[in-house]
């Protein structure tokens, strides 16, 4: 899914690229995309881009007509696992995996989904008010102070990896960024946040926000002025995240995981986790015994 690095990047484009310019219309390729039927799609249809904003991880497009005393308009585009943005110059009909398009007088916008799964989505807002109603209130890592970063923290007690996900906590962080995060900060992501001391926490506050710039910059860099192309959640020059059995960059142990539901932790043990394994709830059950205590007996 892409997170804060990425709609950052996919903002910054879009800035670039559409605002000040005159949306023609918005076409549906997928009636499943569209999650909402007031306004309609002929609201923002002639109307011009005003600005970008991120809410979480979506990203918002404002329309608001330009008369005096017009009631804002919003669209709001949430990419989810598998969605994402491609730009093309002038007129284009379709491209792959397209599942809406947003035809611009200077080229076409497509909101693509690859997969069977239609999980993205693209929703109209009228107001202010309407539109935060789809935040998740989560608190922004890149501005929030030490004070507000460990009272969001450990407001509830859960894992320190599930807190960093919840948009209820902290904002743009997913799956994929807060391995990296919890890398830097050599912390393992199953530690319960009621147990971090003072000093883990102001460790915890210090990678998110390097890590988080840190990519962003890296993304940045690599799309250069061109619109984001490679817009993916494993990439060359992570610590942890998608290199499972590859050698930590820091001590050289082989990266483990841990596999949930849809989703995988990744971590090194050597430096996260004093060098115990982590139980995987599926392996460690059909091994029982065998199931090796830490790096060294693996």
């Amino acid at each position: 899914m892409p997170e804060l690095p990425d709609v950052t990047v996919y903002l910054e484009a879009l800035d670039r690229k559409v605002v000040g310019q005159r949306l023609d219309r918005i076409r549906t390729l997928n009636p499943f995309v569209l999650r909402s039927f007031d306004p309609p799609l002929e609201a923002v249809a002639g109307q011009v881009v005003r600005g970008t904003r991120r809410i979480g991880k979506r990203l918002v497009l404002d329309v608001t007509p330009a008369q005096a005393g017009a009631q804002s308009l919003f669209i709001v585009i949430h990419l989810m696992i598998a969605g994402r943005l491609v730009w093309k110059p002038g007129a284009a009909k379709t491209t792959k995996n397209a599942i809406a398009a947003f035809d611009f007088e200077n080229g076409t916008l497509f909101f693509t989904e690859a997969g069977t799964r239609k999980r993205a989505s693209l929703t109209l807002v009228r107001g202010e008010e309407a539109l935060a109603a789809l935040d998740p209130g989560g608190l922004e890592p890149m501005t929030a102070t030490l004070e507000q970063f460990a009272a969001a923290l450990t407001r509830e007690n859960h894992t320190v990896k599930r807190s960093l996900t919840d948009p209820h906590l902290f904002s743009g962080i997913g799956n994929a960024y807060s391995d990296e995060i919890l890398h830097a900060a050599r912390l393992s992501p199953l530690k319960q946040t009621k147990q971090l001391t003072a000093e883990e926490i102001a460790r915890l506050h210090q990678a998110t926000r390097v890590t988080l710039a840190s990519w962003t910059d890296i993304l940045r860099a690599e799309a250069g002025d061109k619109f984001p192309e490679k817009v993916t959640a494993f990439r060359d020059g992570m610590a942890v995240h998608g290199r499972y059995k590859q050698p930590c960059p820091v001590c050289g142990s082989p990266v483990q995981r841990i596999v949930y539901a849809e989703n995988e932790c990744n971590y090194c043990a050597r430096c996260q986790t004093g060098g115990k394994l982590l139980a995987d709830r599926s392996l460690s059950r059909l091994l029982k015994d065998d199931w090796p205590n830490s790096i060294d007996d693996l």
